[in-house]
């Protein structure tokens, strides 16, 4: 008998994208299933607030253990499952934390996606179940910019590689075995969900505490690296679109306008009326040994076969994550006493 409702599976659902795109599968009338690591502290902070604001619709967001190292537990949920729509979004995602650990970068991003792939074939449920791959900008590396869907791949980081892997094992599976297995080549994209460790919520979340009196350096690398900054719920509505597509395919998305980080830096201050050249030191332990000057996408064909566009301008994007930032810290100081730097 076939469901009524229809069911996606995401991994890295507790991430910044996992997040927003569980929230609006969930708006959407999707069951949505999520694979969590196994640990020792609850990590689930970005989708707490999921349980409550659908609670009375019934439960329609359900969370499984299970790690992208795992074939066999992969397979099994699959099997036992059955979606219409697998995310891939899981992965080592920091691109300077993969010079340090390069080989467990390899086997969770490049790996994870063949054990994911391979399921989806092992439990049988090709070619209904639609795979998404959640490749990346990184992948261009030193290419030259504006680059888009043929623009030859050149990865500067482990990262990068096991990203280019990723993307090719999902075309190679596409070809052979008829899935319907699409790559959607995602530029930078943030919000004030995204990870504390990320550059750009680095600087909003430092600078929040700067004018709050509670931080006085900000330790940063290449300040001249350009790149093309989005806001990760246009992203994730990307996504879905590319799966809603009547064939598969591999889509760039991205905003098709670059700034550098001392653009971002400049914006940010601002909204907080701070002097961040007083503040921020260059340390260079953040530069990678192989750096990527520009990264810049054209999202003209997801533009004409998706109808999609970015809502969100960067400095919209800049001023959404200031005022995030100053709210949450305001929220924690009002809640306990904290001792302000003299």
């Amino acid at each position: 008998m076939r469901r009524l409702v229809k069911r996606a599976l995401i991994t890295g659902i507790t991430g910044q994208d996992g997040s927003y795109l569980a929230e609006q599968l969930l708006e959407k009338g999707y069951e949505v299933h999520g694979i969590v690591r196994r640990s020792s502290s609850f990590n689930t902070d970005r989708i707490d607030h999921l349980y409550q604001d659908f609670h009375e619709e019934g439960a329609r967001l359900f969370l499984h253990h299970g790690d992208l190292s795992e074939s066999s537990r992969l397979v099994k949920l699959v099997y036992e499952l059955q979606p219409d729509e697998i995310y891939h979004l899981g992965a080592q995602s920091h691109v300077r934390a993969s010079f340090d650990i390069p080989e467990y970068t390899a086997d969770i991003t490049a790996m994870g996606t063949v054990r994911l792939l391979e399921a989806i074939r092992e439990a049988g449920v090709a070619p209904k179940t639609r795979f998404y791959q959640a490749s990346s900008s990184e992948m261009f590396g030193s290419a030259p910019a504006p680059q888009t869907e043929t623009t030859p791949f050149h990865p500067r980081s482990p990262y990068g590689v096991s990203k280019v892997a990723a993307f090719w094992i999902t075309v190679n599976y596409r070809e052979a075995y008829g899935l319907f297995a699409a790559n959607g080549i995602l530029y930078n994209h943030e919000s004030p969900r995204r990870g504390e460790t990320f550059v750009t919520r680095k600087i909003t979340r430092a600078l929040a505490r700067i004018q709050a009196g509670l931080q006085d350096k900000l330790f940063l690398g290449n300040l001249d690296a350009r790149r093309d900054w989005g806001y990760a719920p246009d992203y994730t509505e990307a996504m879905t679109r590319i799966l809603a597509a009547d064939e598969p395919d591999d889509f760039v998305v991205a905003t098709g306008e670059a700034h550098t980080v001392r653009e971002f830096l400049d914006e940010a201050a601002a909204h907080v009326g701070v002097d961040w050249e007083k503040h921020v030191e260059i340390d260079p332990r953040y530069f990678r040994p192989s750096e990527v000057d520009e990264l810049l996408g054209d999202a003209s064909k997801a533009r004409e076969r998706l109808g999609w566009e970015p809502t969100v301008t960067f400095k919209e994007l800049v001023r959404i994550m200031v005022e995030a930032d100053v709210k949450q810290l305001e929220d924690q100081l009002a809640g306990r006493n904290v001792r302000l730097r003299d």
